[in-house]
């Protein structure tokens, strides 16, 4: 268990860009994968991209190419890197840390994406 706090939300335009923090504290981060989750108004929560404690990396099919997960071990944060962002892309996204006897959410983060 432990903490994670989403930072680096906000309004942006259609193609534009912005990167989204998950601070961590309070558990052995690198030993944990790390997902990003969002939530769109009127839909399921989805799963955006995942790192793996090896640096392991997997997307979902609709933001591969403009997205990118990475995590930073000494900071104990790990980033999702969003470029041309599209109106399909406004959600609230969620941090997740996720393993054995071990899963901490973050409280999101609103993107909008509109102009």
């Amino acid at each position: 268990q432990g903490r994670l706090v989403e930072s680096g939300g906000g309004l942006v335009q259609p193609g534009g860009s912005l990167v989204l923090s998950c601070a961590a504290s309070g558990f052995t981060f690198n030993a944990y994968p790390v997902n990003w989750y969002r939530r769109a108004p009127g839909k399921q929560l989805e799963l955006v991209a995942s790192i793996s404690s090896d640096y392991f990396t997997n997307y979902l099919d609709s933001v591969k190419g403009r997205f990118t997960i990475s995590r930073d071990n000494n900071k104990k944060t790990a980033y999702l890197q969003m470029n041309s962002l599209t109106p399909e892309d406004t959600a609230v996204y969620y941090c997740r840390s996720n393993g054995y006897r071990h899963d901490v959410w973050g409280e999101g983060t609103q993107v909008t994406v509109s102009s």
